[in-house]
């Protein structure tokens, strides 16, 4: 009879998926006979594979000792899944011109288990928020909590809602943007709304009106790069403080976008979750200053 593959036994074994059993493999978190393995080699009856805790990412290889990262504001946590809380200004995982500093980092740091799906760069990292929005983000801890998660956001049942100071004022009281997302065709590194682009839809809803500004909720539908701020941007109300979408503003120095509720069907149970963080102070006074 064959032997199996490396990768194919450990999918078996642990109930992953084969993507997922390699990307283990390749973080070298799997030793067969006291060797780290490889992908393809043949697993034979009285061979002895042991595969490491997943949050020892990276520790077979020759590299620098990662940073710790930045201080976690857990929300809530089980043996599934974490709810983080991100501040501004903290990336989720490295990405070219952030070697290192990152939630991902963190996670990592904090020694617990995490889903490896995404990548030993993004342990459990199920979605992400930019850089300098704050707020509610989930991320996994098995395996079949991050393929329920993710299915979730595909269908649009992952909620996700979002407190916003943006530009000027509004007419209509509630609105939908329903407009396509791709690469902007020259900035390669900003969005924008073009044809061809993925579908994206917004909904938003006017909470109060402030002199030349406005505080708007926003329900995503959707979930491309910079969709909020694209989109807002594309009907002329960009968010406050955004310099690639709109402009830097005096007093504030970050977007004044927050992630403020998360709903979920826990991959557990079925059961609706609702997480909610309240929004940040120095949004809240900037806002107070302009009433």
């Amino acid at each position: 009879m064959t032997q199996p593959r490396l990768d194919v036994w450990l999918a078996a074994d642990r109930n992953v998926t084969r993507h997922a059993a390699r990307t283990m493999i390749d973080a070298g978190l799997v030793t067969v006979n006291g060797r780290r393995g490889r992908p393809g080699q043949r697993v034979h009856d009285n061979d002895v594979i042991v595969v490491a805790d997943a949050a020892g990412v990276g520790a077979g290889r020759a590299q620098p000792l990662r940073p710790p990262g930045p201080p976690l504001h857990i929300v809530y946590e089980d043996e599934w899944l974490a709810v983080i809380d991100k501040p501004a200004g903290v990336v989720v995982h490295r990405a070219p011109g952030h070697a290192s500093g990152t939630l991902a980092d963190a996670i990592i740091a904090r020694g617990t288990t995490w889903s490896l799906l995404g990548g030993e760069e993004r342990p459990g990292i199920v979605h992400r928020l930019d850089r300098g929005t704050s707020g509610l983000l989930v991320v996994a801890k098995t395996e079949a909590a991050h393929r329920a998660l993710a299915a979730q956001l595909r269908d649009r049942t992952l909620g996700r809602d979002y407190w916003a100071i943006v530009r000027g004022g509004f007419r209509e009281e509630t609105g939908t943007i329903d407009a396509p997302i791709g690469r902007h065709p020259r900035e390669r590194k900003r969005m924008a709304v073009v044809d061809g682009g993925r579908d994206a839809i917004t909904d938003f809803r006017v909470v109060e009106r402030l002199s030349g500004m406005s505080v708007v909720d926003v329900t995503l539908r959707s979930g491309r790069t910079h969709q909020i701020r694209v989109h807002l941007s594309y009907i002329g109300h960009p968010v406050i403080g955004d310099a690639v979408y709109g402009r830097a503003e005096p007093g504030l120095d970050r977007p004044a976008l927050h992630a403020m509720q998360l709903r979920l069907c826990h991959p557990a149970d079925g059961t609706t979750r609702v997480f909610e963080s309240p929004v940040p102070v120095e949004l809240l006074e900037f806002r107070d200053a302009r009433r």
